[in-house]
């Protein structure tokens, strides 16, 4: 015998009466209309015979014993009239045990198959013990906490669509009532309720189970909802942050339209509309398709509509449906653009509705299907009620582009760091607040006082002079080229102008090899490009000589610079990747680095990476530094640097044309203060005392040791620039640290600088590198061996 509150965990028993729908019909009994007084008189007399109907049971047996006579006494309420029409069942709560249904609710399960389980969607099952104290709550003691939600089911029909049916559940015929075996509520325990909706155990202390008991059932009227719920849900999926919309995503999504047209076989795909190209593109960041495009990234909106289309979507913003695309196809010829495109992709008809606000059109949602005629003008207004919160997305993501936009700008081409945002941040607030209150707004001063800068460089040794060199390599094979075809000129054709011209070629030749000077790259260029190349041009159009040496020739020179640049782009590729690779590694280190403690950070690229710090307590606005975290970030640079520099070494067969670098620190003693320049949109030092360390910075690299014509940054040496000695016992220790190690070499020597213009006292500490030629190696190489080993 199965017992309806088997395996229910439930404050409620539940017992199935029809006690509260009879004493109904003994009230109808004195009614004035003598039919309804003898429909009551039938209903009751029926259930005077079998007491157990009203008396209340919990065996599921007697629901199919008695299932003639209950019936009977729901006639009314599940009136043969409506029974096609209407959607409803009775049943008891919070369980899926249903006795009594409408004809159409039973056929919509029967369509479902034969494996639906009917389910409350919304309902979860932790929160069914809680819900069913609310229902006591309100029942037994008067308390309404308005726990009042909307329930449903979600149910396939024939062609495997999903609808939507709300639940509003009648409770006239039933009650409630304690058993005794549990407390009485309080106003207290309510209080203490009111907070801790989530508190299961808390619920379970005031409402044992089975503490209470229900007698009757419930009848639930159920209303087709899929229209709405489509619209809700599209509304849901839009609102939600998702940045990482997924295939599963988009496939969810497109099961909203489904439901919404009624039609299984559809799919959807997006076009953004680009203003200023007016042309249709790609939605990037997630898988959805274009129709309109098909596989074509980018194209013209002229291209891809006709003309009556492409006004209809573009000017007017209006609806295109096209319900038989292989008739359209047919009738035009294939020569409307979009609808070829359509039928090339198997496509029967399509709707293109235009997403578009009071700016003008942002992009084109397309719906496609290949079925013909499913999809027209008529179910194409169904549109209409979803298109508002489409267009709310796609602001809200033009809105969101911009923004990241305008953050890659910042990240990218500003000197803004993270670390010094907030005051940004208080200083943007406060502008915009005055000019909120019509005040006049300016964005005041950025400063911060207090600060100890850290400065270094990984520089390219001899780049100006590996750059000339790159140059009169490709100025020289150029001018080869040319003489070699003026050789060829037949003798009847020679002229004494193209004597002249090759004089100029070996005086060109010689300058290169013997007085190259700033302006002879200059000449040069101008030669070739106003004597040199519409002499050729002339010859390949009007003679019959040297064809193929002037193509060939042509084909070696660069079409934008109208030189050869094959050695001078080796040179800026290698000059390009140094810096790549350095800056990356820089910059992941640097996360590490701000983990330790927050400090400001920008690099630079020259022929090299340049890197400036800051640190101290007006930066991270808190009342946490010390000492010690200078201390810590002089090593981390330190170390950094010499992971820079053996990593360059490391990768140096990967660079197009081989370098050397040279690796600085300067060290700053005092603390300075730094202002952010409003008109370079950088940080700078402020002051004029402070201002010798920007001349120091800038020149100190160029210095040569005191006495000698030697610079103080060389190849395969760690160089340290310092003035005080304090500083150069400190950086001694570091130097010792990495010693320890095997990173750096015993050769330690300390050097005085000539003085500077305006600057005095220099001195610098120079100590050899030990370089790894694999990642992770434990043998370790001088400058020199590791020369050796990489040409060898």
């Amino acid at each position: 015998m199965i017992n309806i509150n088997d395996n229910i965990e439930s404050p409620l028993i539940l017992k199935v009466s029809f006690n509260k729908l009879l004493q109904y019909y003994e009230d109808l009994l004195k009614h004035d209309d003598e039919f309804v007084v003898a429909k009551a008189k039938r209903v009751l007399s029926t259930a005077k015979s079998y007491p157990v109907l009203r008396e209340g049971f919990t065996e599921t047996k007697i629901l199919e014993e008695r299932k003639k006579e209950i019936g009977i006494i729901l006639q009314d309420s599940f009136s043969p009239l409506l029974t096609k029409n209407e959607i409803k069942t009775a049943s008891v709560p919070f369980h899926d045990l249903i006795f009594n249904k409408s004809e159409r609710f039973e056929n919509i399960i029967k369509t479902a198959g034969s494996s639906f389980e009917l389910q409350i969607k919304n309902m979860p099952e932790d929160y069914r013990y809680i819900i069913a104290c609310t229902i006591i709550l309100n029942f037994c003691y008067g308390y309404d906490i308005n726990f009042k939600r909307p329930f449903y089911y979600e149910i396939p029909d024939a062609n495997g669509i999903m609808r939507y049916y709300k639940i509003m559940y009648n409770a006239d015929f039933c009650e409630i009532k304690p058993t005794g075996t549990g407390p009485k509520i309080t106003q207290e325990d309510y209080d203490e309720l009111l907070d801790n909706f989530d508190n299961l155990e808390l619920w379970k202390e005031k409402f044992p189970p089975n503490s209470y008991l229900f007698e009757g059932f419930v009848i639930s009227n159920i209303f087709d909802i899929t229209d709405d719920q489509s619209i809700s849900n599209i509304k849901s999926t839009l609102i939600r942050d998702d940045g990482n919309k997924d295939e599963s995503f988009m496939e969810s999504f497109y099961e909203i339209f489904r439901s919404l047209l009624g039609i299984k076989d559809i799919k959807v795909g997006f076009s953004i509309y680009n203003e200023e190209e007016n042309s249709f593109e790609h939605v990037y960041g997630v898988k959805a398709s274009s129709y309109l495009l098909g596989n074509i990234e980018k194209e013209n909106c002229k291209t891809t509509l006709c003309n009556w289309s492409y006004d209809r979507i573009i000017n007017e913003h209006k609806n295109v449906s096209v319900s038989d695309i292989e008739k359209l196809y047919k009738k035009s010829e294939g020569q409307l653009p979009h609808i070829k495109k359509l039928h090339d992709q198997g496509i029967k008809s399509a709707i293109f509705a235009p997403i578009a606000n009071e700016n003008g059109l942002m992009g084109v949602i397309e719906i496609v299907s290949n079925k013909p005629k499913v999809l027209n003008s008529i179910n194409a207004n169904k549109l209409v009620d979803i298109m508002p919160y489409i267009v709310s997305a796609v602001e809200r993501s033009k809105t969101e582009e911009e923004n990241l936009i305008e953050a890659v700008i910042q990240k990218e081409c500003t000197s803004i760091h993270p670390s010094v945002h907030w005051r940004f941040a208080k200083e943007a607030k406060e502008f915009i607040k005055k000019d909120m209150l019509g005040q006049q707004a300016r964005f005041k001063k950025i400063a911060f006082d207090g600060v100890y800068p850290l400065y270094g460089q990984i520089d390219v040794k001899g780049s100006s002079d590996a750059r000339n060199h790159a140059t009169q390599k490709d100025l020289a094979l150029q001018l080869t080229l040319v003489d070699k075809i003026l050789d060829v000129i037949p003798a009847n054709e020679k002229l004494p102008v193209y004597e002249q011209l090759k004089f100029e070629i070996a005086s060109f030749d010689k300058a290169i090899k013997t007085d190259f000077k700033v302006d002879t790259e200059q000449q040069l260029t101008r030669f070739f490009k106003e004597e040199i190349e519409p002499l050729f041009i002339f010859f390949l159009e009007k003679k019959n000589f040297a064809k193929e040496e002037i193509e060939d020739y042509f084909s070696k020179v660069d079409t934008n610079l109208g030189v050869i640049y094959y050695y001078r782009k080796n040179y800026d590729d290698t000059i390009a990747l140094i810096n790549k690779n350095m800056s990356a590694l820089l910059d992941e280190k640097q996360v590490e680095a701000q983990n330790m403690y927050p400090h400001f950070f920008e690099r630079f690229k020259t022929d090299g990476v340049e890197h400036n710090m800051y640190i101290g307590e007006s930066i991270t606005k808190e009342d946490s530094f010390n000492t010690i975290y200078l201390y810590n970030l002089r090593l981390w640079q330190l170390q950094v640097m010499y992971e820079m520099e053996n990593s360059f070494y490391q990768n140096q067969s990967e660079y197009p044309i081989g370098l050397d670098v040279a690796s600085m620190i300067l060290v700053f003693n005092q603390p300075l203060s730094i202002r952010f320049r409003m008109d370079e949109k950088q940080f700078d030092v402020d002051g004029t005392y402070n201002a010798r360390y920007e001349v120091v910075k800038k020149r100190v690299d160029k210095a040569f040791i005191k006495g000698t014509d030697e610079r103080v940054t060389a190849k395969g040496k760690m160089t340290i620039i310092y003035s005080q000695k304090e500083d150069e016992v400190e950086y001694l220790k570091y130097i010792s640290f990495m010693q320890s190690k095997n990173l750096f070499a015993n050769d330690v020597e300390i050097v005085e600088l000539e003085d500077l213009q305006g600057v005095t006292g220099l001195k610098a500490i120079r100590v050899s590198m030990n370089y790894q030629k694999r990642e992770n190696e434990n043998t370790f190489y001088s400058y020199d061996d590791l020369m050796n080993e990489i040409k060898a």
